[in-house]
């Protein structure tokens, strides 16, 4: 996945842009955690596993970040087991995590929470 070339105006999701309009690169770049990256990536632009995370959000502790949002925040994600390269080539087990479409409506209502406990604490801030 290339990094998303975003304009200017459209870095920050005020004035008028929402959670619901803004394009999935807009909400990865601005997303305010590394939870919320997480899930803005596997709702709107795929799969990921622990070897991918670092690399297209950050998280490098995905198997960790995947249960608090399932038991925090009631998403249903579907496991799948899988053999990937590790960081010298090797195959090994790791879990390939897939939010599940009936979870869809749940994680744009947790991604909107996010965003406005961000924004919140930014006026706060400053």
């Amino acid at each position: 996945m290339k990094k998303a070339m975003i304009p200017e105006e459209k870095h920050s999701l005020s004035h008028g842009n929402t959670i619901t309009s803004a394009s999935p690169a807009v909400l990865l770049e601005t997303a305010p955690t590394k939870i919320a990256r997480a899930l803005v990536y596997v709702r709107h632009v795929g799969t990921l596993n622990r070897f991918e995370a670092p690399k297209w959000v950050g998280d490098t502790c995905l198997n960790s970040t995947i249960p608090v949002l399932e038991n925090s925040y009631g998403l249903t994600f579907e496991h799948i087991l899988e053999k990937s390269p590790n960081n010298w080539g090797t195959p090994c087990d790791c879990t390939r995590y897939r939010l599940l479409e009936s979870s869809y409506a749940q994680a744009d209502k947790v991604l909107a929470l996010m965003f406005e406990r961000a924004a919140k604490r930014q006026k706060v801030a400053a």
